[in-house]
């Protein structure tokens, strides 16, 4: 039996398990990248998003339970684009063990929605260029190549 999930708006109350899923795409996304520092480290400050009206944070619940999570939070865009502002969307983060359901793409849609709602018509994400993984479930719901970014240590 296949379990349902809901999409809900993140509130403070979720930020232990916000906190671990945190810790969670940091040690996914090591292997990809020699510049992240050794230790604890932290991408974001999840509880000032939260309350912040320029982010939506949502979670996947099964019962209970926070099985996975997104952001989208609407930036300027430069002035020589072709729209004003866009939604960078982050904190991509499906439980383990809930993979494979269509939490990831239904966050997804969830966040889109809410861009509608602020008049957002342009999202952008980011990517490591070895996570084929990642890069085919983001081409799966659209999204497309645009730029690489590249990087050389002296």
């Amino acid at each position: 039996m296949k379990n349902t999930f809901a999409i809900r708006k993140a509130e403070e109350t979720d930020l232990k398990k916000l906190l671990e899923f945190e810790q969670g795409i940091i040690k996914a996304e090591r292997p990809f990248d020699p510049t992240l520092k050794e230790g604890e480290i932290h991408y974001y400050d999840i509880q000032k998003m939260i309350s912040n009206p320029n982010i939506e944070i949502v979670v996947a619940t099964i019962e209970s339970e926070i099985v996975g999570s997104g952001y989208a939070r609407i930036e300027e865009a430069k002035p020589y684009l072709n729209h004003q502002s866009y939604a960078y969307l982050g904190f991509m983060f499906t439980a383990p063990n809930h993979r494979g359901k269509g939490i990831n793409a239904t966050i997804i849609e969830t966040l889109k929605e809410w861009c509608h709602s602020q008049d957002i018509h342009e999202l952008r994400l980011d990517v490591y260029n070895d996570n084929y993984s990642a890069i085919k479930a983001y081409e799966k719901v659209g999204f497309q190549k645009h730029l690489i970014n590249m990087r050389m240590g002296l």
